[in-house]
């Protein structure tokens, strides 16, 4: 068993022997088993980066035995600069998460860890998948785990969420097996999708699967108008289910867009970069617009998301190399910071039980530590500079003016748009005095929590204040990819 199968399959069989404790009364136990393989998982996937070599666009780490023989499908594996970076993500967001469930769920706990724990040994199979099905595989498989945590764990209207998570994102991934299967007979019976990527196909073909590919990657980004599933979903969730969400699930469409989209149809892509970039430009300014409205804060974080996500399909289809590198850089930084808000507005859901803005009002007199935390993690969600949140957005925005001013200009409305959405929201929950009896008898956070924000807020100004160790990884991809995505494909 090589690394990345041993980042895969670790995580997965402790959430697998952790469904075997059926009794909440073993809960203690359940916890510390939980985050000792947390722990470990992650520590398995840095030997991925520390042995990186960032001079080379070639897979590494790769592994490849025989899967299902009768149909040539591999068990293939292997990371290049564009996803390395995201299996060290999922794995170090799915400790977070264990630690911040550790007092706040107390039913069927062993369940709750483990779908945490399978789900993020799925998600990183998805970005180490070098064979068309075994990503499909991985992909469709995700949905289930985060529809339980939804579902069992969500609130009132869980049942509700859970279902419109599933059916929108289980459909959008049909049509993109149907263009697996037309690849695989294009391909002479193979998933290899290294060998897709290789294919002369006709232009009429590569305008149907683009638009295959986009239904599933999409939908799962979420790009407007297809976005609408995501506020539901994240109000009903649990805080961890919106961490993880948030912080990786979402990557998963984008990355789709990489793997699969600009290298398999480069010509479609091209052709057809003026819709991908008028709808990231109404992500990133209609969507901000709605956000500043919001009276909830889950779903105010939530059109967050889908606005700062359009900075990412933005970077992807301007086709140079710091927008591409800007929207991954905008994806890892938005794994960070938006995985953060959440678990902030966790943190005084606990306390009060709601999410509503207008309960609220001057928590930083008996919460000032917490709120020194939320108000990091606000002004990375604005793009301050130092922070994680301003690396991408500030390499995309200079690659869109680069490729076209108007553009350029556009885009930098959603760092206005930003700011004034996030502060808004942290003036009427954090600042002026306590709004209720609620907020003066709150108490500050306690060692776990602070345990929690610390890693997160370590992880959020080391790549605002040093994101070379970033960039020089994907580099050489990068690279690669626009030089293939500029040669012509039409046979």
């Amino acid at each position: 068993m090589g690394l990345l199968s041993l980042a895969i399959w670790l995580p997965i069989a402790v959430g697998v022997v952790l469904l075997a404790f059926g009794r909440d009364a073993w809960a203690r136990g359940v916890r510390w088993i939980a985050l000792a393989g947390s722990i470990v998982s992650f520590l398995v996937t840095l030997p991925v980066w520390t042995r990186f070599d960032n001079g080379t666009s070639a897979m590494q780490f790769v592994e490849k035995s025989p899967w299902i023989e009768r149909f040539n499908v591999h068990y293939h594996l292997g990371v290049d600069g564009l996803s390395m970076w995201f299996v060290l993500l999922t794995a170090f967001i799915t400790v977070i998460v264990v630690i911040s469930a550790w007092e706040v769920i107390t039913e069927r706990v062993n369940q709750y860890m483990g779908a945490f724990l399978i789900l993020s040994g799925l998600m990183i199979g998805v970005f180490c998948a070098l064979d068309g099905m075994l990503f499909y595989v991985f992909f469709e498989a995700t949905l289930i785990p985060m529809y339980l945590i939804i579902g069992i764990w969500g609130g009132p209207n869980k049942i509700y969420a859970a279902f419109k998570f599933f059916l929108y994102t289980l459909l959008g991934s049909l049509l993109m097996l149907v263009a697996f299967i037309y690849l695989y007979n294009a391909a002479g019976g193979s998933f290899d999708i290294a060998a897709w990527h290789r294919l002369p196909l006709a232009g009429t073909a590569q305008t149907l699967l683009f638009f295959a590919f986009f239904a599933a990657f999409a939908v799962k980004v979420p790009m407007w108008p297809v976005h609408t599933w995501l506020p539901d979903v994240h109000v009903e969730a649990p805080t961890g289910g919106s961490a993880v969400l948030a912080a990786i699930m979402l990557k998963l469409g984008a990355y789709g867009f990489l793997r699969f989209s600009l290298p398999i149809v480069p010509d479609a892509s091209r052709e057809w970069a003026w819709l991908m970039i008028a709808l990231s430009l109404i992500a990133v300014i209609y969507v901000g617009l709605v956000a500043i409205v919001q009276k909830d804060m889950k779903k105010l974080v939530a059109y967050s998301s889908v606005a700062h996500m359009g900075f990412v399909t933005l970077g992807f289809f301007i086709f140079n190399d710091l927008g591409v590198a800007g929207g991954i850089v905008q994806m890892i930084a938005h794994g960070f910071v938006s995985g953060a808000m959440f678990l902030c507005i966790g943190v005084l859901y606990d306390r009060v039980h709601s999410r509503q803005i207008a309960d609220y009002g001057g928590v930083v007199n008996t919460m000032p530590k917490f709120a020194a935390f939320a108000l990091l993690f606000a002004m990375a969600n604005c793009g301050l500079p130092a922070t994680a949140g301003f690396v991408g957005e500030w390499m995309v925005i200079l690659a869109a003016v680069k490729a076209n001013f108007w553009i350029g200009l556009l885009a930098a409305v959603a760092l206005i748009l930003g700011a004034a959405y996030t502060l808004w929201m942290y003036k009427r929950v954090y600042l002026g005095a306590p709004g209720n009896r609620h907020v003066e008898e709150l108490t500050d956070i306690n060692g776990r929590e602070f345990l929690m924000l610390t890693l997160l807020a370590l992880a959020v100004l080391w790549m605002g204040l040093d994101p070379k160790p970033f960039t020089d990884v994907m580099d050489a991809s990068v690279a690669d990819l626009l030089k293939h995505v500029a040669q012509s494909k039409l046979p």
